[in-house]
């Protein structure tokens, strides 16, 4: 055993861990785990712990159902709120074959291959994530209900802003977890809040967002509320976004530079190749049929455009300063597979520095206000999860990130659940019935 899986095992003895949760992640964002008991650990390691994968959707046929769960202690994390005697702690999972093979279909170890092929090209990628949620209060019968925590707007505070509290428990929580949040509060939306946590490496960024969004609906379980992360719950108010932070650093230091120092090619070629293949992967952005009602409206984008600061665009060049200069993509929601998002949009811009592509020029302008002349020479996002699935389908970088069995697959299971939205009469009881509780 490696020093750090005995450095694990040490402290599950010495803290009074009694059971251990194994984590890992569905190719469409839905988090699974199986809890072992903490004397089970070791073998865990060396072994692994079988699961049945026919019951994964997008994983197994029923014919080859076994899978292995491997720890990976870089993740061990003790969970605050399952506090002594009998202390619970998670990792997340790497997924191997019976024959200990990679299974391919793991979106961790997708992740991890484009990690690898950055670093050959001399780079490590740092993403960060800022991402929105609704609180619901939760009726008698102990479901969400449609009525939302409170009714403030953007920054309110108390008494219009009431879920100042969660946020800070929250937060605590995430510290508690070895989570830097950097900032918190009330979204444009009634009841709608958002957190951002500091940037990090891809993968350790990927975790920690299933991670977080596992303690929001934790937290706000545990104060009688029901945290939503479905894109665009309420019709006539704002979507939640996911947006994604991205830097390039090139021997210790971030290559993303000032507005006012100019761009390097290398970052302009990497913005360059996000763009040209964002329609491409937008069904793995913006997964669910809901996701495009969120587009075009509050601060969500609907064209293939980049800027500095305007946030209508789909890349926005936030006003920052060293090792906070950053591209931020706007288009992704928290329903992701963060693992398969965070490798497919970091393909894109890899690709884009290889081909040495050519950013296009700024468009500094309103594109919820802009008159037809600018907007008509624009590419439009994806307007339906029909349309994002047809463009995934044809696109050759989406199959060389993917491989084709694990893209067949979950365009099938994709291609069911637009079938099953074009087939419903009553939309919005479709996304009530669907995603709500779930998202």
């Amino acid at each position: 055993m490696n020093s750090s899986v005995c450095e694990v095992l040490e402290f599950v003895k010495e803290n009074d861990v009694k059971f251990v949760r194994l984590g890992f992640c569905d190719p469409f964002g839905f988090q699974k785990n199986i809890s072992i008991m903490a004397d089970e650990l070791s073998f865990a390691f060396e072994n692994g712990v079988s699961f049945d994968a026919h019951a994964i959707k997008g994983f197994r046929d029923v014919m080859r159902s076994d899978l292995l769960l491997f720890p990976d202690p870089a993740t061990f994390m003790v969970l605050p709120w399952r506090p002594g005697p009998g202390r619970v702690a998670r990792f997340y999972c790497d997924i191997k074959n019976p024959d200990g093979s990679v299974f391919p279909h793991d979106g961790r170890y997708l992740l991890k291959r484009v990690i690898e092929g950055c670093e050959k090209m001399g780079y490590t990628c740092m993403i960060g994530a800022e991402c929105e949620f609704y609180l619901f209060k939760i009726g008698e019968d102990g479901e969400p209900t449609g009525v939302t925590l409170d009714k403030g707007g953007y920054l309110d505070i108390s008494p219009l802003d009431r879920g100042e509290d969660i946020r800070r428990e929250i937060c605590l929580t995430l510290e508690e977890m070895g989570i830097k949040p950097e900032s918190s509060h009330h979204e444009q939306g009634p009841g709608q809040n958002e957190i951002d946590f500091k940037f990090g490496n891809a993968l350790e960024s990927a975790d920690n967002l299933l991670t977080f969004k596992s303690v929001v609906k934790s937290v706000a379980a545990r104060n009688g509320l029901f945290a939503s992360f479905m894109p665009k719950p309420i019709p006539t108010a704002a979507g939640s976004g996911l947006h994604i932070n991205l830097s390039l650093a090139q021997n210790g230091i971030n290559i993303f530079k000032n507005v006012s120092e100019g761009h390097s090619n290398i970052v302009e070629s990497f913005i360059a190749g996000i763009l040209s293949k964002t329609a491409e992967i937008t069904l793995f952005l913006n997964p669910l049929a809901n996701s495009y009602e969120r587009f075009g409206a509050f601060e969500a984008p609907k064209y293939l455009s980049w800027s500095h600061q305007n946030r209508s665009q789909l890349v926005r060049i936030p006003a920052a300063i060293g090792e906070k200069v950053r591209m931020e993509l706007r288009s992704p929601d928290p329903s992701i597979n963060p693992h398969l998002a965070f490798a497919l949009i970091l393909a894109a811009g890899l690709e884009g520095i290889e081909k040495g592509l050519i950013l296009p020029p700024a468009v500094d302008a309103d594109l919820y206000t802009a008159p037809e002349s600018v907007i008509s020479n624009l590419t439009l996002l994806p307007d339906s999860l029909d349309q994002a699935i047809h463009l995934a389908r044809d696109s050759k970088f989406v199959h060389s990130v993917m491989g084709e069995e694990m893209l067949t697959k979950y365009l099938a299971i994709k291609e069911t659940e637009a079938a099953d939205f074009a087939a419903a009469e009553d939309k919005e009881r479709f996304y009530k019935e669907r995603y709500f509780n779930l998202i």
